[in-house]
């Protein structure tokens, strides 16, 4: 049987209070700010939260990896690079899930370095404070988490699968064993 992180209420409530506390925080910036997306996690999450946002944004999209199944891998792989010229702007990175905190490291520094933005704001669905290795600012998160089990939903995937599903869940062991087959066989 799933276990229920974040249902579809909690998560736009979550995305409602976030985004009204970035306008606030962004009202008085000179330029227009860049929300970031990380994906494919935060695809969902990145598009409910910048809806949201009452006043003019520019939206962009990064690409990383550092999983492999359901383990980070601790390396970080650039997939594909932001294409909007950020510099001197505020750079507002949208990701589904910090844990180790290794991504987010490796993000925020190759932002800061390449494209010299005003400042960087770091925005996550999840924060799984207990997994850290690397020290991270979180500015912003849609939900702390404790423990660091392996959640499926809402853009979070196994396997490429359910990020579809508009719900936050801990998937038991038959349904791990069913989504392995069914990438397995597909």
């Amino acid at each position: 049987m799933r276990k229920i992180v974040f249902n579809e209420t909690e998560i736009q409530g979550a995305c409602e209070r976030i985004a009204n506390e970035l306008t606030k925080d962004l009202a008085n910036d000179e330029k227009i700010p860049v929300f970031l997306g990380v994906m494919k996690g935060a695809l969902n999450f990145f598009m409910d939260l910048t809806k949201r946002m009452e006043m003019p944004i520019y939206l962009d999209y990064i690409q990383i990896s550092s999983y492999e199944g359901t383990k980070s891998t601790g390396n970080v792989k650039l997939l594909h690079d932001l294409r909007f010229d950020c510099e001197g702007r505020t750079v507002i990175i949208v990701e589904d899930i910090v844990d180790t905190g290794v991504s987010m490291n490796y993000l925020t520094k190759y932002i800061q370095e390449k494209y010299n933005p005003k400042r960087i704001i770091v925005v996550t669905l999840f924060d799984k404070i207990n997994a850290r290795t690397v020290p991270i600012k979180i500015d912003y998160s849609g939900k702390v988490l404790a423990q660091n089990d392996f959640l499926i939903g809402y853009g979070l995937d196994y396997k490429e699968l359910h990020r579809n599903v508009p719900y936050v869940y801990i998937p038991d062991e038959d349904e791990y064993n069913e989504l392995t087959d069914l990438a397995n066989n597909s």
